[in-house]
C-alpha cells in the first residue's frame, strides 16, 4: 500500500507568496500581485493568490475558479451581471467562459482552486 501526504499550507494569512510582478490585465497603474501554487496535477490547481488594489479585467477560459477570500474587500462585475462585493469567508465560482471586471479596494488574498475542462 502506497501513503499519500497531505498537503497543508498554514497560517495561508502570513504565508509567503513571493516577489509581487505587474499584473497583465491591470486598467490601474502600479497594480500588482504574486501567487504560490500548493498543489496540482496537472488539471486541478491550488493555492494561495493576492494582489494590491485597482481594477483589472479577468477572464476563465477553458478552466473553472473556485476561490475563498481570505482578507480584503472585492466587488466583481461578471459580464452581464450587477456588481456583487465579496470580502473574508465569501466563496465565488467562476465558471469556464467566465469575464468581467475586479475592482479590488483593498489588498486582497484568496485560496483558489481551478479545474481544467
Amino acid at each position: 500500500m502506497t501513503t499519500v501526504p497531505t498537503v497543508a499550507v498554514h497560517r495561508t494569512g502570513e504565508a509567503d507568496l513571493g516577489a509581487h510582478a505587474p499584473k497583465p490585465t491591470a486598467t490601474t497603474a502600479g497594480l500588482t500581485e504574486a501567487a504560490v501554487t500548493a498543489w496540482s496535477d496537472g488539471r486541478i490547481d491550488t493555492g494561495l493568490w493576492e494582489c494590491t488594489p485597482g481594477v483589472f479585467t479577468a477572464e476563465r477560459s477553458g478552466y473553472t475558479e473556485i476561490c475563498t477570500i481570505l482578507s480584503g474587500r472585492v466587488t466583481v462585475e461578471a459580464e452581464g451581471r450587477e456588481p456583487e462585493e465579496f470580502g473574508p469567508g465569501d466563496v465565488m465560482v467562476m465558471p469556464s467562459g467566465w469575464r468581467g471586471v475586479w475592482r479590488v479596494q483593498e489588498p486582497l488574498r484568496k485560496h483558489y482552486t481551478t479545474v481544467a475542462d
